[in-house]
C-alpha cells in the first residue's frame, strides 16, 4: 500500500470512529451528527497544519521529540515571532489548543467545557480569515459549542472525541494535491449531503460533470494567472474546486453564495482542504437571486472570469419573486420571471433565473459553465427560448453536451451542460450528444449513468478540439442555429442519411415480380374471406 493510500485509509478511519462516537452518545444519524463531525475534523486537520508548518519554520521544533513542550517554554515575543512567519492559510493556535494539550487534561473536571472554550477561542482568534458571512454582514465562525448537543455525559463524550484525534497526524500529506483531499471531503459528507437535508439540500455533482466542466472551460493550452471564479449556487463546492485545481489554486480567487448555512460551512471547509483560504472571505451565505452580495465599489454587480453552476432546477420563489420585478434588475432578468404556477409552487423553475444572473455577471471575455435540463435547449417559447435568442444574438455561446439520462442518480431529469463564452464571436459552437455513453449502475434505490475515463477523455477532447464526430457532435455557427430556430440540439443537424444498394435491373425486376405474385395471392385470400364472412352474416337471426 502507498502512503497516501495508507493515509487515505486511516483518514477514514478517523471519521469512522467519529461517527462511531456520535452514535455511542445519542446521535448517530441526528440533524447535528454532520456539524460535530466536519467541525471535529476541521480541528484535527487545522491542529496538524499548523504543526507541519511550525516545524518547516524552525528546525529545534522539527527535531525535538515533544514539539509540545518546546513551543510551551517560547516567550510570549518569541511565540508570536513565530507566528508572524506562518502563512495565511494556517490558523493561529496557542499551545493550550493544541491536541495532545487537551488529551492531557481530560480527566480534569467540566473537560466538555474545556474542549468547548478551546474551538470557541481559536474561532475567535482566526475570525478575520476563516468566517463566512451572511448577506447582512454576521460572521459564521469556525467552531461552536460541540458538547452542547449531548443531553448527558458531556464530559465522556468530549473524552471519546480527544482520544480518536490523538492516534495519527496528518503531518506527512500536506504536500498532496486536490484528488486525496477532494476523495476525503466526500468521505467526510457522504451521508450529509443529500435531500434529506430540506428543500435548500445540496444534489452533489457528480465527478465526471465537474471535471468535464472545468477541462472545457479552461484548455492545457491556457496561460491563466489572477482570475475571478464564481459559483452563484455553490452548494459544499464541487464545481468550484474542480475549476480551481484545473487553473491552479494560487492563480484565482474563489467567490460564491449558497443560500444554505450547510452549504457555506462545507464550501469553506473544502476551501481549507485545497489550499485555497484566501478566499473564505468570499463565501457569503445568501440568496444570490434576490440580494446578490458581490459588487464593486460603485454598486455594480461584479463580472466574473469564470462561472460554473449547477443551479437548483425547481424551487418555491414564490415569497420573493415580486421583489425582482424593478428597474435595477431588467438588464439582469433580460428575458423575465417565471410565472408562479398556482399549485405546486415547488415545481416553480428557478433556474432561468440563474442563467440570466450569470450571463450578466460575466466579464467582457468570461466563460461560464451551467448545468440545464436537456429541454433548456429546444424549448420554443418562454424564457428558455429568449434566453437562447439572447445567447446566438449576442454571439455568447460556446457550446453544449447533452449527457446521459441518469448522470445524477438523485434525480432523473436529463441535464446538458450549456458553456457560454463572451469571446466566441466567430461562431464555433459545438453541439455534442453524448446521450448514449455511460454504463448504468446501482446507486443504492436509484440507477446511474457512469461515465469511464475513456469516455470524460472523448467528450473534453472532442468538444476542445472543435471536431465534427459523425452521430456524435457537429461544429456551427451562429446563422446555423438561427436557421434551426434556435435549437441548441445536435441531433437536429445530424445529416439524414438514407442507404442504397446497388441492384441490376435483372434483379429489380424479379423482386417486383415477387410481390405482385405476393399481393396478387393477399388480395385472392380477402376475397374468400370477404365472401365467407358476407354467408355467415346472411345465416344470423334474431333469438
Amino acid at each position: 500500500m502507498s502512503n497516501t493510500q495508507e493515509f487515505e485509509k486511516k483518514t477514514k478511519e478517523l471519521i469512522d470512529g467519529l461517527k462511531s462516537v456520535c452514535a455511542n452518545y445519542g446521535l448517530g444519524n441526528d440533524g447535528n451528527e454532520f456539524k460535530i463531525i466536519t467541525q471535529v475534523f476541521l480541528y484535527k486537520f487545522l491542529n496538524d497544519k499548523f504543526v507541519y508548518e511550525v516545524k518547516q519554520i524552525d528546525e529545534s521544533i522539527a527535531k525535538a521529540d515533544n514539539w509540545v513542550e518546546v513551543l510551551k517554554a517560547f516567550s510570549e515575543d518569541d511565540y508570536e515571532m513565530l507566528m508572524m512567519q506562518m502563512s495565511e492559510s494556517t490558523a493561529h493556535l496557542k499551545p493550550s489548543q493544541f491536541i495532545p494539550s487537551l488529551f492531557e487534561r481530560q480527566n480534569e473536571e467540566k473537560f466538555a467545557d474545556i474542549f468547548d472554550s478551546t474551538l470557541l477561542d481559536i474561532a475567535a482568534e482566526n475570525s478575520d480569515i476563516f468566517s463566512v458571512i451572511t448577506d447582512g454582514g454576521e460572521k459564521i465562525v469556525l467552531f461552536e459549542n460541540i458538547s452542547k448537543y449531548v443531553t448527558d455525559k458531556r464530559d465522556e463524550f468530549c473524552k471519546a472525541i480527544i482520544n480518536k484525534l490523538i492516534g495519527f497526524s496528518f503531518e506527512h500529506i500536506f504536500e498532496e494535491k486536490f484528488d486525496f483531499f477532494s476523495t476525503i471531503f466526500e468521505y467526510l459528507i457522504k451521508d450529509y449531503n443529500t435531500n434529506s437535508g430540506g428543500k435548500y439540500a445540496e444534489y452533489f455533482t457528480p465527478h465526471a460533470v465537474a471535471k468535464i466542466m472545468a477541462a472545457c472551460l479552461v484548455t492545457d493550452s491556457e496561460n491563466i494567472s489572477n482570475v475571478t471564479c464564481n459559483d452563484p449556487s455553490a452548494g459544499s463546492g464541487t464545481l468550484l474546486m474542480n475549476l480551481a485545481h484545473r487553473i491552479g489554486e494560487d492563480k484565482c480567487t474563489i467567490y460564491s453564495q449558497d443560500i444554505s448555512q450547510k452549504s457555506s460551512n462545507l464550501l469553506r471547509l473544502n476551501l481549507i482542504l485545497n489550499n485555497l483560504v484566501h478566499s473564505i472571505p468570499n463565501i457569503v451565505k445568501g440568496n444570490t437571486i434576490l440580494e446578490p452580495y458581490h459588487k464593486e465599489a460603485n454598486g455594480q454587480l461584479k463580472k466574473f472570469d469564470y462561472i460554473v453552476s449547477n443551479p437548483p432546477f425547481k424551487l418555491d420563489f414564490s415569497d420573493y419573486v415580486a421583489d425582482l420585478d424593478t428597474k435595477e434588475n431588467k438588464d439582469r432578468f433580460f428575458a423575465g420571471l417565471p410565472n408562479v404556477p398556482k399549485a405546486k409552487l415547488e415545481s416553480m423553475a428557478i433556474y432561468p433565473l440563474f442563467i440570466q444572473h450569470i450571463m450578466y455577471s460575466l466579464s467582457a471575455k468570461g466563460k461560464a459553465a451551467v448545468v440545464v435540463p436537456t429541454g433548456f435547449i429546444t424549448a420554443q417559447s418562454g424564457i428558455e427560448r429568449k434566453i437562447r435568442e439572447r445567447l446566438v444574438e449576442e454571439k455568447m455561446l460556446r457550446g453544449v453536451v447533452s449527457m446521459p439520462s441518469n448522470i445524477f442518480a438523485t434525480t432523473g431529469t436529463n441535464v446538458s451542460i450549456l458553456f457560454i463564452d463572451n469571446a466566441n464571436k466567430q461562431g464555433d459552437i459545438v453541439l455534442m450528444d453524448a446521450s448514449k455513453l455511460g454504463t448504468t449502475v446501482k446507486d443504492g434505490k436509484n440507477q446511474k449513468t457512469v461515465l469511464s475515463h475513456e469516455e470524460e477523455q472523448l467528450i473534453i477532447d472532442t468538444f476542445n478540439q472543435h471536431k465534427a464526430v459523425e452521430d456524435f457532435t457537429v461544429v456551427v455557427g451562429y446563422e446555423q442555429i438561427k436557421d434551426k430556430n434556435y435549437s441548441f440540439s445536435a441531433g437536429q443537424y445530424f445529416d439524414v442519411k438514407i442507404e442504397y444498394t446497388d441492384i441490376t435491373p435483372e434483379a429489380f425486376a424479379a423482386k417486383m415480380n415477387g410481390y405482385k405474385t405476393n399481393l396478387d395471392t393477399l388480395f385472392g385470400e380477402s376475397k374468400t374471406l370477404e365472401l365467407q364472412i358476407q354467408e355467415n352474416l346472411a345465416r344470423l337471426k334474431y333469438e
